[in-house]
C-alpha cells in the first residue's frame, strides 16, 4: 500500500509498505527512503473518527491494528536528540 507521510515542515513524500506491515517496518521505509533515525520516529494517524499516536511500543503492531489502509495519511514527527548523541551539539545554542 502506498502512505502519504507528512513531516513537521509540511513537506509530503510517499512510502510503499507490503498490506502487512508492522509499525516498525514502515519507520525502517521511511529511514531507508529519507534518512531518518527511526528511534527518534513519533508516527500519528490521521483517521476519519481521531487522530491516533504511535508509540515505541507500538512498533510490533500492524499498521492495519491503527486502521491504516491504502492511501492513509501519516504524520511524521521526531524525539528530541539525546544528549549523548554525537550530534547533540549541533543543536544546542552555547550559553554565555
Amino acid at each position: 500500500m502506498k502512505l502519504v507521510v507528512e513531516i513537521l515542515t509540511g513537506n509530503l513524500f510517499y512510502v510503499q509498505v507490503e498490506d502487512d506491515a508492522t509499525i516498525d517496518g514502515l519507520k525502517k521505509e521511511i529511514e531507508a527512503q529519507e534518512n531518518l533515525a527511526r528511534e527518534r520516529m513519533i508516527l500519528i494517524v490521521d483517521s476519519k473518527d481521531e487522530n491516533q499516536l504511535i508509540t515505541k511500543e507500538d512498533d510490533g503492531a500492524s499498521l492495519a491494528d491503527f486502521g491504516v489502509q491504502d492511501g492513509s495519511h501519516i504524520y511524521l514527527f521526531f524525539n528530541p536528540l539525546n544528549i549523548e548523541s554525537p550530534y547533540y551539539h549541533l543543536f544546542t545554542l552555547p550559553v554565555f
